[in-house]
């Protein structure tokens, strides 16, 4: 993509591959595009979704029953397999959308297992990964969970049923146990309702000494409150003595801009982290297929950029290949 920013797709083209939405981002209206564009490279049918009770409507940015059902939102069908197993064995309380996770291209859901998948079946591909990104807090991965909580609904903790995506446990180079907690956004806005309040996020809030004005009203409204709660959920992991340290990760493709704004915003509010804190950092979803490329693992790396990242793709669509930026 040569320009500063995403385009604005045409009318015709997102009529062409079935995904006009009207009530999408900029980045999610070419998010979605490339995964229809993706489903036609994969050779699926088009998926529906159910817009009202009287019909469905088929949208490029899905596949068709019968494709979800044999695993195709996936890379591969080891991945798949994955998906299906974390699916039966879901923590109690775990919500894992299925239709989401089996059928929507665009959901990050499927995207979780697609980035980490294989780092589950091969914790030393993991640790290869996480401790050239993180070495101060992953030497050595010992465990992958998805869709995790320590406690849903414990006031141990922070007493909802607020979930990280993926949980990367293990050793940091000290020889201490760590986490890596992730939450991973791909064409969200981070616009969605707040939580309901609790009272037990007030008294986590107050004494966790992450924030600089812990009541301040911005941490519970939309774009950074789900950030203000898994980050005292990762400060409660700490303090029940479950590990020595821990990142709390966001993950997101570097031109959804909407989630970049989110992230500096929650930054402003954040006191640098003390002993006894978890960190806040953000990794690009580019940078994961960097990663990826930095230590082998090159066929996984360019699997993802084609599917999530090829934002090229579209410029080409609209221009023609012949036409050159100007």
């Amino acid at each position: 993509m040569h320009g500063p920013r995403l385009p604005i797709i045409p009318s015709h083209l997102l009529k062409q591959y079935q995904v006009e939405d009207v009530g999408d981002t900029r980045f999610r209206a070419c998010a979605r595009l490339l995964q229809s564009m993706w489903r036609e490279d994969q050779q699926l049918p088009v998926g529906s979704h159910q817009q009202t009770n009287e019909y469905d409507r088929c949208l490029g940015s899905r596949i068709d029953r019968a494709s979800g059902s044999f695993g195709r939102n996936f890379l591969t069908t080891k991945i798949a397999r994955l998906a299906k197993y974390e699916t039966v064995y879901r923590e109690p309380g775990a919500m894992i959308e299925e239709e989401r996770l089996w059928h929507n291209l665009l959901s990050s859901q499927p995207l979780c297992f697609n980035l980490f998948g294989d780092m589950k079946l091969d914790l030393s591909m993991a640790t290869r990964f996480w401790s050239s990104l993180f070495p101060d807090h992953m030497a050595k991965v010992e465990a992958i969970y998805f869709e995790h909580s320590p406690g849903r609904g414990d006031e141990a903790f922070i007493a909802d049923h607020t979930a990280f995506d993926v949980l990367i446990a293990g050793q940091n180079r000290k020889g201490q146990r760590s986490f890596i907690a992730i939450e991973v956004k791909y064409s969200e806005s981070m616009n969605e309702p707040a939580a309901t309040m609790r009272p037990r996020y007030e008294s986590v809030s107050a004494r966790s000494g992450l924030f600089k004005d812990p009541e301040h009203p911005a941490l519970r409204s939309a774009p950074i409150q789900q950030l203000w709660r898994e980050h005292m959920l990762s400060q409660t992991i700490l303090d029940n003595g479950l590990y020595d340290g821990g990142l709390f990760l966001v993950v997101h493709p570097a031109k959804n801009e909407d989630c970049s704004a989110a992230v500096a915003s929650y930054k402003q509010h954040l006191h640098e982290p003390s002993s006894g804190n978890p960190a806040f950092a953000t990794l690009t979803l580019e940078e994961c297929v960097q990663g990826l490329r930095r230590i082998g693992e090159s066929e996984l790396a360019d699997a993802l950029f084609a599917r999530y990242l090829d934002f090229d793709r579209i410029e080409a669509a609209i221009f023609g290949q012949e036409v050159q930026p100007m």
